[in-house]
């Protein structure tokens, strides 16, 4: 038998939760939710994958855009996606839920003749199983025969190619039949047919992962240490006993009459806020170190330090660590029992679980207002169809190639915004053009029109700071970068600061660095830095040093053009490409000025004007190298 490509396949239910945003609500009184994976193999899955172990599930989702979702989420988290088939018959799972109370989160399960618990045994692909080194199998997926079949064949196939089989009893009353609909949070009820299903699987597996209800109901006893002694009895499975808030014991061989007499890992004392996706955080924090080798001891306290990221913040899957947040956390530990209010860790779970990675980038800047303005006169009311042609000529350069985007505004740019391809990068302006000391555009409530904008798209703010200015106009604009930054980070959406010191005052080698110096120590940590050209490789060393030191997770600088004729760009291109930090460009005017001029002014037409602005930001591109 070949060695496993694959750490671990998951199998069983996969869902979309829609968690209520108002915390202390009703469902009733819900006005608003926010959408994310769910159903405990795909956040296994999930977890899994962000803790660094090569995951897959095995699932079914509907063919449509939920079960698009679903497919195209776990791509984002990198989970191997062979094992999802897409059901045309069926929908994809929905659950609806609320936090209303600390430890109380009612839900609906939205489930009837869903597609995951259509899966059967032809999902099973023997070839597929034999490639992991584990398999999690899932309580509900025993409650009906189609999936029983499918999840008995993937053990007998594991079995035989000498794979490991995890049990997550996962047991939810609700999902058996066993309680209303309006009881989805019940967490036990119990049941001799249950028990009848679920016993006899536990003679296979290598690793059984339960609740107290849910030993409970596997074993089919009242008491703990009775049914604890009632599963070795027909299992020599390691068997790991999640107690919540008292975080777990691990049994391995007999088991006696203390309880307590099992390994215990590191607990971690923490504010609850929301228990749903604690026990699937759990368990991908257990599995790193189990399917990596690790003592018991260490496997314990990874999987409690998973649990109570998950427990102090709303989502499941979303707010689960990655390895890089775990290891900080577990050499550093947190002032706040209330995790997500540690902005460390808040900025390293962003960095570290963007959508969508830029190693490299070459957009199209065509976000301004009043220089366009000032070149269509009259004209202005033709401005939104000109920025519809600086998009085809985008496009058109970019002809499906990664790493291309745009910059286009909510005045002039909203046609354009649904004309970008949908693998562009795009950054948004919110300053008030020209505003010293900055001021935003429209509405100085940022927050409220993020929440409109694309999950995808980056909030940019342009401010004419210097680190010489005087203090007062300088405090003034800090406020305003760091109510849009907050903003960015409440909704979760990039954010790119552009400053020009250049504008402002007198520059050196040293002045954009201490710039940024000045911005970080204020505590902003932007995605995105859009910078002017430096005038030495010793300035952008000096910029390199700083982002690094700050924030070694930035995603990195763009240069700005200034209207810049293209071979003073090409040369300040040259002296930026070494920099370490530099990942492209984000020019504008050196693109469309010329065009813009002839365009409004009738002299050249609409396919001119596109192979025109193609011809320049084409020869950026190739200037500044694949």
């Amino acid at each position: 038998m070949p060695e496993p490509r694959l750490d671990v396949i998951t199998i069983g239910r996969s869902s979309v939760d829609l968690y209520g945003q108002q915390i202390g609500s009703r469902l009733e009184d819900i006005g608003s939710f926010t959408k994310a994976v769910g159903g405990c193999p795909a956040n296994i899955a999930i977890g899994t994958a962000r803790l660094g172990l090569k995951s897959a599930l095995i699932t079914r989702v509907g063919a449509e855009q939920m079960g698009g979702f679903i497919k195209e989420q776990m791509v984002r988290e990198g989970v191997e996606t062979q094992g999802i088939a897409t059901d045309p018959d069926r929908l994809t799972a929905l659950v609806l839920l609320a936090v209303e109370a600390e430890g109380v989160s009612p839900m609906i399960f939205v489930r009837t003749d869903c597609a995951d618990m259509a899966l059967s045994e032809a999902d099973i692909d023997p070839d597929f199983i034999e490639s992991a080194a584990a398999i999690v199998v899932t309580g509900t997926h025993f409650s009906t025969p189609n999936a029983e079949a499918a999840q008995l064949k993937a053990i007998r196939i594991a079995r035989e190619a000498g794979r490991k089989v995890v049990f997550d009893i996962d047991y939810r009353p609700n999902l058996w039949g066993l309680a209303g609909h309006a009881a989805g949070f019940e967490r036990y009820v119990k049941s001799d047919y249950v028990t009848g299903k679920i016993k006899p699987i536990l003679r296979d597996c290598d690793l059984i992962v339960g609740t107290e209800e849910e030993v409970l109901i596997a074993a089919g006893e009242s008491d703990l240490l009775a049914a604890l002694k009632a599963i070795r009895a027909v299992s020599d499975a390691t068997v790991v006993l999640k107690r919540g808030a008292k975080g777990c014991i691990v049994y391995d061989g007999e088991i006696g009459g203390d309880l307590e007499a099992g390994i215990v890992g590191q607990g971690f004392p923490i504010e609850i806020y929301n228990v749903l996706g604690a026990g699937d955080a759990f368990m991908s924090g257990f599995l790193r170190g189990w399917l990596r080798g690790e003592e018991h001891a260490t496997s314990a306290t990874w999987a409690n330090a998973c649990g109570a990221f998950a427990v102090s913040r709303l989502l499941c899957a979303p707010e689960y660590p990655s390895w890089t947040e775990l290891e900080h956390f577990l050499r550093h530990g947190s002032k706040f029992r209330a995790l997500r209010k540690d902005e460390t860790l808040n900025h390293i779970h962003w960095a570290t679980t963007r959508r969508r990675q830029w190693p490299r980038l070459t957009a199209f800047a065509i976000d301004h207002r009043k220089q366009i303005e000032d070149i269509a006169g009259d004209k202005a009311d033709r401005i939104p169809a000109f920025k519809v042609l600086a998009v085809k000529a985008a496009a058109q350069v970019a002809n499906g190639r990664p790493g291309f985007g745009m910059l286009l505004d909510d005045k002039w740019g909203r046609d354009a915004l649904f004309e970008v391809p949908k693998d562009f990068w795009i950054a948004r302006p919110v300053e008030l053009p020209g505003s010293m000391p900055l001021e935003f555009e429209f509405s100085q409530d940022i927050g409220s029109r993020l929440v409109e904008w694309p999950v995808d798209h980056a909030l940019k703010v342009l401010c004419f700071w210097h680190p010489d200015d005087p203090q007062r106009i300088n405090a003034r604009q800090l406020e305003k970068l760091r109510t849009a930054h907050d903003a960015c980070r409440k909704v979760g959406r990039d954010i790119l600061i552009e400053i020009i010191p250049s504008k402002v005052g007198p520059v050196d080698d040293t002045t954009t660095a201490r710039a940024l110096e000045q911005l970080y120590a204020a505590g902003l940590k932007p995605d995105w830095w859009k910078l002017e050209s430096q005038p030495s490789p010793a300035a952008w060393a000096a910029i390199d040093a700083a982002i690094e030191a700050n924030d070694p997770f930035c995603r990195g600088v763009v240069l700005l053009g200034l209207d810049a004729p293209q071979d003073e760009l090409e040369r300040g291109f040259a002296i930026a490409r070494w920099a370490r930090t530099v990942r492209g460009f984000a020019v504008g005017r050196t693109i469309f000025g010329e065009a813009a001029k002839a365009w409004f002014a009738g002299t050249m037409s609409d396919d001119e004007a596109v192979a025109d602005m193609a011809a320049r930001f084409g020869a950026l591109v190739g200037i500044w190298g694949e």
